[in-house]
């Protein structure tokens, strides 16, 4: 198995492909198969990008991490990751969740290397009680597929997902459930405690192609946050998208490898 030994943790990683690198920052709770389930498809028919997913500190595969004790210290392992595997080259960063507060972070210190970021349901206020969110809800939902299912299962479901169908739900089930069912909680818990960066993340402006896709039914981190940040990514498409929760990237598949075509098309074009 591919590890990278940084400061503090043993960080798992696969790579595929070849070309451009693109790093991928899975969310809080899961793993690299989060990114790999909705990112894969995207690249299924065109080549010339090399594919990056790790497993954060606490999640996955990920081991010897427990010296981590913040946010700033597991964007620290990060960003050392990266210059391990890439050191001097250029690349392009997608965060999911928690891992597009993380790309922010990079941004900081290292926009000059950076191509472009896309953003899928970006945690941008670390603090829970001060997001704006909608309620969980359900927007559709297949009743004969749900009839099928015990009470735990719906249980989950309905609180993680707005569309509820087989298709979703069994993405769901290996895609994100099973990288959270191996996550150190007791370490996660204690990350929460200093989740917020100690440095204001959001100084910089940052003029290359962006993406964020945000959830109008995200009851996790919402999608009005990301509008204070808009003015700092002049180049961003922001694309809020009904019927999608947290989960956007599985409920919205079609849309997401469009979105996710015109950015990579978009840098192409401002690096050539």
């Amino acid at each position: 198995m591919p590890f990278c030994t940084v400061n503090k943790a043993n960080i798992y990683y696969e790579i595929i492909g070849t070309g451009t690198p693109i790093v991928m920052l899975h969310g809080y709770s899961p793993d690299h198969q989060l990114m790999k389930g909705c990112m894969e498809p995207v690249f299924a028919e065109i080549e010339g990008w090399k594919r990056i997913y790790i497993d954060l500190p606490g999640m996955g595969k990920t081991s010897n991490y427990e010296k981590i004790n913040n946010s700033d210290e597991m964007l620290e392992a990060v960003i050392e990751l990266i210059h391990s595997l890439i050191p001097n080259e250029r690349y392009l960063l997608v965060g999911e969740s928690y891992g597009g507060y993380l790309v922010r972070g990079i941004m900081r210190e290292h926009h000059e290397q950076i191509l472009g970021a896309a953003f899928i349901c970006p945690l941008i206020i670390p603090d829970k009680e001060s997001r704006t969110v909608p309620p969980q809800s359900i927007v559709s939902a297949d009743k004969e597929f749900l009839s099928t299912l015990t009470k735990q299962e719906l249980e989950d479901f309905s609180s993680h997902l707005v569309v509820l169908d087989e298709e979703n739900c069994h993405r769901y089930t290996n895609e994100v459930l099973a990288g959270i069912k191996n996550a150190d909680v007791e370490f996660l818990e204690k990350i929460q405690e200093s989740y917020r960066f100690s440095f204001p993340v959001d100084e910089i402006s940052f003029a290359k192609p962006s993406l964020f896709l945000l959830g109008k039914q995200d009851s996790i981190v919402g999608y009005k946050d990301a509008f204070a940040i808009l003015d700092k990514f002049p180049r961003a498409a922001f694309t809020i998208l009904d019927k999608a929760g947290h989960n956007l990237q599985i409920e919205q598949a079609g849309l997401f490898n469009s979105l996710m075509h015109e950015w990579l098309d978009r840098v192409q074009e401002f690096n050539d």
